[in-house]
């Protein structure tokens, strides 16, 4: 029975991280929509609404519920995960990842909304934050070594500086392309 849950805790946190990366990436189509004329502009927008609404209901936040459903009966089931460091850790960056994912929950309703806050560089940006706590948690889970997350965090660091520097190149290129 444990092998079955955990399978379907893994299957449903890669379909919760699918639609996270998918929905950032919507996000930013539907602000680039926003900025183009009629009657192309409620065209795309019209579809983005429809889009991201199917994205995140019918995909995202059920793979959300399920990924913690199993996550809490595979805890249940041994319990003394909880007190390994590694998984102490790894539970935190879950925190994070809920933190994330209520973030963009917010940023969703207000772009159903017509309510733009954001460029779409910055939610290029935004939408790295999953790939962080993705590649932490799955080290976390292969290495199951809480004293190397220092290291891991070192390398989440390295990770995230190289993610930065490939998105202000990308954003030249992008902008002398557009020139």
């Amino acid at each position: 029975m444990y092998e079955y849950l955990k399978s379907l805790h893994l299957i449903f946190v890669i379909t919760w991280f699918a639609g996270l990366f998918y929905i950032v990436r919507l996000f930013v189509y539907q602000i680039e929509a926003n900025e183009m004329p009629s009657p192309e502009k409620e065209i795309l927008q019209k579809q983005y609404k429809i889009m991201t609404y199917r994205l995140w209901y019918i995909i995202t936040w059920p793979s959300a519920v399920l990924a913690t459903i199993f996550a809490l009966s595979l805890l249940h089931l041994n319990p003394a995960f909880l007190e390994m460091p590694w998984m102490q850790v790894k539970l935190g960056f879950v925190v994070l990842l809920f933190i994330y994912h209520f973030k963009c929950q917010k940023i969703y309703t207000e772009l159903q909304n017509d309510t733009i806050k954001y460029t779409s560089n910055f939610m290029r940006l935004w939408n790295e934050g999953a790939t962080i706590i993705l590649f932490a948690v799955v080290f976390l889970v292969i290495l199951k070594n809480a004293i190397n997350w220092i290291y891991g965090v070192i390398g989440i660091i390295l990770f995230s500086v190289i993610i930065m520097l490939g998105f202000k190149f990308y954003k030249r290129i992008r902008d002398k392309k557009s020139d």
